[in-house]
């Protein structure tokens, strides 16, 4: 057992708070040191080329029986198992004399190197990659492959990292928290935990020090693992456990205490993500992430593939708001159909609206698609652009997307530039929303992937809130929405925060809808305004949000009489 009272640390996703026994994953095989070349080469690349197969043949299965972004993200490792390149320069060292599996860790380690120094998107797929290398082993030495152990009773999952087909073979029923020693709080794990409500803490040092069957205690909001919590720990936890379930219950409309709207919406990526939300009190979709349609295909999706899709979604929110954001992809998030020049600083180039520079039919056919969708469904969505940093930009995008018959027309402010121009930019729109994983990420020069840069991405940052403030005001002032759509909008906090500064709505994943909706309820607009202006006025991102929760505390104090 490890020591009791030891306190472990990282970067928690989620609200939950949750304790019980700890079920490490299964670690990856070990390569044997004395492994030997090939007697026959040709013999060993047919096993290897055949343990590639069944390896890429259990992913799709298990994709086929998932959904959402589970099947999505089984389905890119699949088709990570199949990639040609990866095979053809395994076998060509296996020709130059390597022995088999250590051929395969080199050729995986110079991928994953490549994928690391791309960042974004293609940094995430580095555990993907990893998780093939590992199978594909695991079949060689014929042995159990790496991965979650067969849930008894409620239990904590603890790994270095999980990949897609460790998260999808979860028992979400026996899953209480997860906890992981790398990975990031926009990983995959961190996403798939987000959407099914189970609390998440990444980058926690020491998590593989713990032991099968060691009781902790998890705080995906302050990012602690406690190992060995007493009874006074554990009740607490309940507490909050039934405080947040009954939170839940409540499915009124988002506004503040004197009445004030401000609408509360969901993420999405898929349309199974719809159907899940449209089952939670959310009163739409905030932001629909239609990449996930581009990311993993050789082709592009027609028209009709994409109408038939958006149809789905805007139908299962039945008539609820739905902004669907026009393809972010590009760069760190690379299409096999879209060629780009090796770029330098990926997260810097050619990606989201800017591939209308190079490949303007990805999203001319993107908006006949939702134009389609209009007629077929009856129902208008909103539509938005990301990455847009002019207004020149904005003026071209809205006249495109109003030619194809779109009637809301908005676009995304990710980048310093945009917050700064948000008056002109709004002059040729109607709606902004703010992406602030993004617009922190540019504004602090922070690669939001950097766990032990988290710091610098916290969205109380002084400079990230004056852009947030210097937006909200341009949306005042034209009487136009100013929404926010980034993780930030689920911290109960933030979102008074936010409310106060004079953003209309908030979108966040659902599990973060009923603490945001209760904060915001216990205050009025003018008590969110001036708990805006004390975090405004900080000059440090700890002080900001200290600022802001001893003034909720005082009004709640106000509130009891005492």
């Amino acid at each position: 057992m490890s020591e009791q009272g030891t306190l472990l640390s990282g970067v928690g996703v989620g609200r939950g708070a949750v304790f019980g026994p700890v079920a490490q994953v299964r670690p990856a095989p070990a390569v044997p040191d004395d492994e030997q070349p090939a007697d026959d080469p040709v013999a060993a690349k047919a096993e290897v080329e055949k343990a590639f197969e069944e390896v890429a043949s259990g992913l799709r299965e298990q994709a086929s029986r998932a959904s959402g972004t589970v099947a999505e993200v089984l389905g890119a490792t699949a088709q990570m198992a199949e990639d040609k390149a990866l095979r053809k320069q395994v076998a060509g060292r296996i020709d130059r004399g390597e022995p088999p599996m250590h051929a395969l860790v080199a050729v995986v380690e110079n991928f994953a190197k490549m994928f690391t120094a791309a960042g974004g998107y293609l940094a995430e797929r580095v555990t993907d990659i990893n998780s093939v290398r590992d199978r594909v082993i695991a079949k060689l030495l014929g042995v159990m492959p790496p991965g979650v152990p067969a849930l008894t009773v409620p239990s904590v999952v603890v790994a270095e990292d999980l990949a897609p087909a460790d998260t999808a073979a979860l028992d979400l029923d026996l899953t209480l928290a997860i906890v992981t020693e790398l990975g990031g709080p926009t990983s995959h794990t961190a996403i798939i935990a987000g959407q099914f409500g189970i609390p998440c803490i990444v980058r926690v040092g020491g998590a593989l020090g713990l032991e099968d069957g060691d009781e902790v205690a998890v705080d995906a909001v302050a990012g602690t693992i406690f190992v060995g919590p007493d009874d006074a720990l554990k009740d607490s936890f309940a507490k909050r456990a039934a405080a947040l379930a009954a939170l839940a219950e409540d499915t009124a409309p988002g506004a503040t205490a004197d009445g004030a709207a401000i609408q509360l919406l969901a993420n999405i990526g898929t349309k199974d993500d719809a159907v899940r939300a449209s089952a939670t009190p959310a009163e739409g979709v905030g932001l629909f992430r239609t990449e996930v349609l581009f990311l993993e295909r050789t082709t592009a999706p027609t028209q009709h593939e994409q109408a038939t899709v958006y149809s789905a979604v805007l139908k299962a929110m039945e008539g609820r708001k739905v902004v669907v954001r026009t393809i972010d992809a590009g760069a760190d998030k690379p299409l096999a159909f879209v060629t780009q020049p090796d770029e330098e600083n990926p997260a810097l180039g050619v990606r989201a609206y800017r591939l209308v520079r190079t490949n303007p039919e990805l999203l001319e056919t993107q908006l006949a698609a939702l134009a389609e969708t209009q007629e077929a469904t009856g129902i208008k969505p909103w539509v938005m652009a990301p990455m847009i940093s002019t207004p020149a930009e904005a003026r071209d995008f809205a006249s495109e997307a109003r030619r194809h018959g779109i009637a809301t027309v908005g676009v995304m402010v990710e980048v310093p530039s945009a917050a700064l121009r948000a008056h002109e930019i709004l002059a040729e729109v109607d709606f902004v929303s703010i992406g602030t994983n993004d617009l922190a990420q540019y504004t602090m020069a922070t690669d939001r992937l950097r766990g032990e840069l988290a710091d610098l991405l916290d969205p109380f940052q002084p400079a990230v809130m004056d852009l947030v403030a210097a937006t909200a005001r341009a949306g005042k002032a034209l009487g136009k929405p100013v929404g926010v759509c980034g993780e930030s909008a689920g911290d109960p906090v933030m979102a008074v925060v936010l409310t106060g500064l004079g953003i209309t709505s908030l979108s966040m994943s659902t599990g973060s809808l009923a603490a945001a909706r209760f904060a915001i309820r216990q205050h009025t607009l003018a008590q969110c305004e001036a708990i805006a202006e004390a975090a405004l006025a900080a000059k440090s991102a700890p002080e900001a949000r200290a600022a802001a929760v001893a003034l909720m505390a005082q009004s709640a104090r106000e509130a009891l009489g005492l």
